[in-house]
């Protein structure tokens, strides 16, 4: 049974709460009040409610959801992992009185983790809505001005090639098979073992990779070619598995040992698709010299991420999703989305102007981004909803006007405003992890993001009202 909030502090805890009420970072004070929100509170009570039928009545007394709220926050504002969240909130009372968790027992990580997959992408985006309407109610964003730019969040895989590919692929088809003949014991086809002799060949193919000139390029082809013939006895191996669940030639009279075994035939059905294809373009790579690939696959096991160019000199090519990041004033992200496929800066000004109304119920007066976002279609539609300053310069003007109007005092600033937003895009990926996902799958990526996003709202809400109290305190002679 789930409960939304804690049961009154005991006298001790009170008392230690007490006591350690100065050592609060300045932020944390506001943020403790933006998160005692009722409708906060309602959002992640109901997420958590529909994990079971009966969540609400029935079982013993789960976690409130203000607790879980605060330390799945927590975990984000520090960039942590459950285990450290777990280990921080047992040894340090200001944790322990940020979170509610009081004295009571610091729930488990693996715990947290369940919590985490209770909140999904819509759930997310409302606590985040909510977060910029307190904002809103607080005078810390007023939506006059609007900056907005594009970032990569990487997914959490190694760097890919076709070797590396298909050596993952055979490392999680013999294993899964090996699950089965554990289960199934004898029964129907029997389990040939090929990852030690796919191991050399990869191994092969990194020698050869190194080497210059045309001997080189011809034992590359040379190991790939042993590589494919192993990978694809492999996967016509997983394919004979799977039709012998499904036939009920490898079966179990336990119950929960066929549960199993149907579950791993669907992971066979899954994995070997991906492979097939991974073998396809290595094929198309290695021996037709075709290297753009469409829908080229980057890992079998996030197999939606995307191959991201963005010019930079440091990292030219990623692997991940494109996230765009708008803010408002007080360095407040009003709103983000996560792309299921790159689309052009361009194609995003308007709807992010859009997106601006609706969450705080005003066109901004000052709209700057990079000039990626330019086009005089979208200058023209900005204008048209009411948008006074359009900062997005046009870098490949020839047009002697539109020159002059970019070096204008107020161009210029609103530019200077716009480059923050870069410095903002790196903070929120150093202090709360937004570099590389951990969670799995685009819901996965989805949740990292807001998480991330909601964790550095509250902190900014925090020290902008903490500066506001500051400011308006008379000072003591």
């Amino acid at each position: 049974m789930i409960e939304a909030r804690r049961a009154q502090l005991s006298f001790a805890e009170g008392l230690i709460a007490e006591e350690v009420s100065d050592l609060w970072d300045d932020w944390m004070r506001p943020a403790d009040q933006v998160l005692d929100d009722d409708q906060l509170l309602t959002t992640v009570y109901e997420a958590l409610a529909k994990r079971r039928p009966k969540s609400r009545t029935r079982g013993r007394l789960g976690t409130p959801a203000e607790v879980v709220l605060r330390l799945l926050l927590l975990k984000h504002i520090r960039n942590w992992s459950y285990e450290v969240v777990e280990r921080e909130v047992r040894a340090n009372l200001v944790y322990r009185s940020f979170t509610r968790v009081g004295g009571g027992k610091v729930p488990d990580d693996t715990v947290m983790n369940k919590w985490a997959l209770a909140l999904g992408p819509d759930v997310m985006e409302n606590i985040h809505k909510r977060v910029v309407a307190i904002a809103q109610e607080n005078k810390v964003v007023e939506g006059r001005k609007m900056r907005l730019d594009t970032t990569v969040v990487e997914t959490n895989i190694h760097y890919p090639t076709d070797s590396s590919l298909l050596g993952d692929g055979v490392r999680v088809l013999t294993r899964t098979m090996k699950r089965i003949a554990a289960i199934a014991g004898d029964a129907g086809a029997r389990l040939r073992d090929r990852s030690r002799s796919v191991k050399f060949r990869i191994l092969e193919i990194g020698r050869a990779a190194r080497s210059k000139g045309g001997i080189g390029k011809e034992k590359l082809q040379q190991g790939y070619r042993k590589l494919l013939a192993a990978t694809s006895r492999v996967v016509g191996q997983a394919k004979r598995f799977s039709r012998e669940i499904e036939a009920g030639v490898k079966t179990s009279c336990d119950v929960f040992q066929q549960a199993a075994l149907d579950g791993l035939r669907k992971e066979l059905d899954t994995m070997a698709p991906r492979v097939k294809q991974v073998m396809q373009q290595a094929r198309a790579r290695v021996f037709g010299g075709d290297t753009h690939v469409a829908d080229k696959l980057v890992s079998i096991f996030e197999p939606s991420t995307e191959v991201i160019r963005k010019g930079k000199a440091s990292k030219p090519t990623e692997f991940g999703k494109m996230v765009k990041i708008q803010e408002a004033e007080n360095q407040i992200i009003t709103s983000y989305a996560v792309y299921e496929k790159r689309p052009s800066d361009s194609a995003l000004l308007i709807p992010a102007i859009e997106a601006h109304e609706e969450i705080l119920g005003r066109v901004p007066r000052l709209v700057a981004g990079d000039a990626g976002f330019y086009s005089a279609s979208n200058e023209t539609a900005a204008h048209e909803k009411g948008v006074k300053r359009v900062c997005v310069p046009n870098r490949s003007t020839k047009s002697a006007e539109r020159k002059r109007e970019q070096k204008k005092p107020w161009f210029r600033s609103g530019q200077k405003w716009r480059t923050g937003c870069e410095g903002r895009i790196s903070v929120v990926k150093r202090r709360h992890g937004l570099n590389r996902c951990r969670d799995k799958g685009d819901r996965g990526m989805q949740r990292w993001v807001g998480f991330g996003v909601i964790a550095d709202n509250l902190i900014n809400i925090g020290r902008a009202l903490t500066r506001r109290a500051k400011a308006s305190t008379p000072a003591v002679d």
